[in-house]
């Protein structure tokens, strides 16, 4: 998996806290942006994340290219619907030698990877064999495993990175999107550390659990911490 932050709001966290700002002053926005001092921002987006008034939050976006990544992933990424997403398409792209991943639990079991691997194979050349027969790339492809890798670029607003950080870096998100999920968040971090500072798990960015029964337990880790 290979994730990088590649664009991404100028001085996001200063244009977070102008919109807020904005809202209960008579001066205009280029005013407030070059006035406002870096306490004065810092003040203000604690506030707005502790009141949970996000919606300045979503002035400001963050673009990722994301490679080695499976379909199954992917399928769940898309659900999250306040983002943009361009995708590397089967239909138009020849997936000849297509790499394909392996969940740690395959990947652990020889007995289990051996059997995974020959499927792989057979599927590569039953989609090769297709192509060699005249179906189009756009038919052929309906052979291909979830598991092959592909690649795709997702653009959010930082609002909608909150939600997804407390859905995918959840212990009970599935593997992979959950590492794609922490390295997202990393990566955010680095660059506007005090629109995510409270970001991650909804044990971590809400105080609470909402999975009730299927909790985990880290909440109670992190309140024996506290």
């Amino acid at each position: 998996m290979k994730i990088k932050l590649i664009k991404y709001t100028p001085e996001p966290e200063r244009a977070v806290a102008m919109s807020a700002r904005l809202c209960y002053s008579a001066a205009g926005a280029e005013e407030l942006e070059q006035s406002m001092s870096e306490a004065q921002i810092d003040k203000l987006i604690k506030k707005l994340s502790n009141m949970g008034h996000l919606s300045t939050f979503e002035h400001v976006s963050f673009t990722f290219a994301i490679e080695g990544i499976s379909r199954v992933l992917t399928h769940q990424l898309v659900r999250h619907r306040i983002a943009s997403y361009s995708q590397q398409s089967q239909r138009y792209v020849a997936e000849h030698g297509f790499e394909y991943i392996v969940p740690p639990s395959i990947a652990v079991k020889p007995e289990a990877k051996a059997k995974y691997d020959t499927l792989m194979n057979q599927v590569q050349q039953i989609y090769d064999e297709l192509l060699g027969l005249g179906v189009h790339q756009e038919d052929a492809r309906y052979v291909l495993a979830n598991a092959t890798e592909t690649k795709i670029v997702v653009t959010m607003n930082a609002r909608s990175l909150l939600h997804f950080f407390e859905k995918r870096c959840c212990q009970r998100a599935q593997w992979e999107i959950r590492n794609l999920a922490n390295a997202m968040l990393r990566e955010v971090q680095a660059v506007a550390p005090r629109l995510f500072t409270k970001a991650g798990p909804a044990c971590v960015a809400l105080g609470y659990c909402p999975e009730g029964e299927m909790s985990c337990g880290r909440l109670a880790g992190i309140s024996a911490n506290k």
